[in-house]
């Protein structure tokens, strides 16, 4: 999306996008972003802006297409920059781990982050997915203490919401996930918590479909927290078989983009309720925002303009 800026007594006047009124942009704006690989579809830039409209901060937040290969570069030139924090997505969150000088107890735990805050040179790793989706699932009407989940991944938003949903006091998590070096990490976090916490852990082989399907029968909800299904491959689906979705299973998908995955389609076809990733994201972007500015996020102002069901 192409900025249109305007010089404006000394200082510089953008649109965002239409829904985002004029910023003034001064050398005294502070900066903040979202690192990513694709990050063009990315609705964040909106809500923070907005936000920092909303309680008159000196703030922007803007979005940088950055892969594996120049995360390294990419966290060092922010650094030296002086930005104030960062948000990281697929497929960042764990490779960030070790730029960061330091961890969040739950980032430390779950081996993810996706927000990185920075105090003056020392970058500070936080993992807010976790209680962003449980937020989220709590919103749509489906809280999940006691809870029986199927979670389908084992990248950083699976790390953070198995963490967070087992220190919530979920009954039990079923991770599956493709053998790798993913599996055995994801397999570590598992037995940590339930050593640590009441929620039983196991991690199984997403290649075995007897135990996923037994699984998802026994289970108050699915949950896909991998980017299987998103823009610009909507045709992919970890679900093949549609009548595992029985009308009673609550199915949810971290994917926002495309609003409706094939697995949400599947689901809602099948009589499930579902929902989307879009309020885990407003939530993780609350409790990032809030790191960065000691502040909370007009949620509710947000919800009315850009997250209305």
């Amino acid at each position: 999306m192409a900025y249109r800026l305007l010089q404006r007594c000394g200082s510089l006047s953008f649109h965002l996008n239409p829904e985002v009124e004029d910023m003034e942009i001064s050398g005294k704006t502070v900066l903040t972003g979202l690192l990513g690989s694709p990050v063009a579809h990315s609705i964040s830039p909106v809500m923070h802006n907005v936000a920092f409209q909303e309680l008159g901060l000196d703030f922007v937040y803007l979005a940088f297409d950055v892969g594996r290969e120049g995360l390294a570069d990419a966290v060092q030139g922010l650094k030296t920059l002086g930005v104030r924090g960062f948000n990281l997505t697929m497929p960042l969150k764990n490779d960030v781990v070790s730029l960061c000088d330091k961890l969040s107890p739950a980032a430390e735990l779950s081996g993810a982050v996706n927000t990185v805050v920075n105090d003056g040179g020392i970058l500070t790793g936080h993992t807010t997915d976790g209680t962003g989706y449980m937020r989220a699932a709590e919103d749509a009407g489906f809280p999940l203490t006691g809870k029986v989940m199927t979670l389908l991944g084992g990248g950083g938003a699976a790390v953070s919401i198995c963490t967070q949903a087992a220190l919530d006091g979920m009954r039990e998590i079923r991770v599956f996930n493709r053998r790798g070096a993913n599996f055995d990490r994801m397999q570590a976090l598992a037995d940590q918590l339930s050593a640590l916490t009441s929620c039983r852990v196991s991690v199984m082989d997403l290649a075995d479909e007897r135990a996923l399907y037994d699984s998802i029968q026994t289970s108050y909800i699915l949950t896909n927290a991998t980017s299987v299904g998103m823009a610009p491959h909507e045709d992919g689906c970890l679900i093949r078989e549609k009548d595992l979705l029985r009308p009673d299973l609550v199915v949810s998908d971290v994917i926002y983009h495309p609003e409706e995955t094939l697995l949400l389609k599947m689901a809602r076809e099948n009589g499930c309720p579902a929902f989307n990733g879009l309020y885990m994201l407003l939530y993780q972007g609350a409790a990032a925002f809030e790191l960065w500015t000691g502040q909370e996020m007009p949620v509710a102002v947000i919800k009315e303009r850009y997250f209305r069901r």
